[in-house]
């Protein structure tokens, strides 16, 4: 079957133009496509339009890519019209999971076999969304963070009948659309981010609902604490740190040995069994990771990193307060 060469790509339908669906729409005109967004809603045209009031200037600020231009949409409420001639389809409906079934299967009698359609599914297995089409071989799940067209991270992950070459084809066309892509090999509810980070939100509650903590401890904790150490580096990076100069096999031996110090961090998932497999599964792939970098050049990197968003959001806040003024 031949698809459009992923990094050729002219033209792109999105069906449904909502914060994520409107965000896709704004990541893929600044891209330098011609759009088509569709969305039965009454409001739905406006709503998008101010959205791309909104993310324009900012899509300015990161830099437009050739071609970019708003002149390049058009909306339609109509479906059909929506996807003629589209060479992908992103899927943004609302988060229900009938909905989205019977939108594919729509979708998989109006658009050619050739082409790919992706969902922005913040948690559906593509497994589920794909099991009314005649051709689940092209669907994927292309999960993006908000806002879509600010955060650079998106999701790729099949379903059970997903074609291995459609992950190949969609981890193009999104690199070429200027996506960091995270292509994941195994379906999981939430994907990554959604796990991550409800994970942590779980733990937050869970303290505010014992009076343990409150909102506002727990926001200082990751704005002024971990998320200034997370713009620059992952958990088993950050940990890599955190033994001196003896790395991150050191960290995991230390934290393997504590096992019951660990128990009172635990909620509701449990932690795995500790195992030396376990261990060096994570020392390899952190190695990885770290790419041949000596522990005080990532200390060096991690510093500038937090350093350069300090003066930033210091500035930011200065600013803030002129225009408030």
């Amino acid at each position: 079957m031949s698809r459009p060469d992923p990094r050729n790509v002219k033209r792109i339908a999105c069906i449904g133009a909502g914060t994520i669906g409107g965000g896709m729409v704004a990541q893929f005109l600044a891209s330098g496509y011609d759009v088509i967004a569709q969305d039965p809603g009454k409001d739905a045209h406006d709503s998008l339009e101010r959205l791309l009031d909104q993310a324009w200037p900012i899509l300015e600020r990161i830099g437009l890519q050739p071609g970019a231009s708003r002149d390049r949409l058009r909306f339609t409420k109509d479906i059909e019209e929506a996807v003629a001639d589209a060479e992908f389809v992103q899927e943004s409906v609302p988060e229900n999971l009938e909905l989205k079934v019977g939108i594919y299967e729509k979708l998989d009698h109006l658009v050619p076999a050739s082409i790919v359609i992706g969902s922005s599914t913040s948690g559906f297995p593509m497994t589920e969304i794909q099991k009314r089409c005649r051709y689940p071989e092209r669907t994927v799940v292309a999960h993006p963070v908000n806002p879509p067209y600010l955060i650079p991270l998106i999701e790729i992950v099949g379903g059970e009948k997903t074609d291995p070459a459609v992950l190949d084809w969609a981890t193009d066309f999104f690199d070429a659309v200027g996506k960091r892509v995270l292509r994941m090999e195994n379906e999981i509810y939430g994907f990554l981010i959604n796990r991550l980070q409800i994970a942590l939100f779980r733990e937050a509650l869970q303290m505010v609902a014992a009076g343990k903590a409150s909102v506002a401890q727990i926001d200082d904790c990751l704005t002024h604490g971990l998320g200034l150490r997370w713009a620059c580096m992952g958990p088993f990076a950050t940990f890599h740190l955190g033994s001196g100069d003896r790395g991150l096999g050191d960290f995991m031996d230390s934290f393997g040995r504590g096992a019951e110090w660990r128990a009172p961090y635990v909620t509701e998932t449990p932690l795995p069994e500790w195992t030396s497999e376990l261990r060096e599964k994570i020392v390899r792939q952190a190695e990885e990771v770290i790419n041949g970098r000596t522990i005080p050049q990532m200390i060096e990197e991690r510093n500038e990193t937090i350093i350069g968003l300090l003066k930033l959001r210091e500035a930011s806040r200065i600013n803030a307060s002129k225009n408030v003024a």
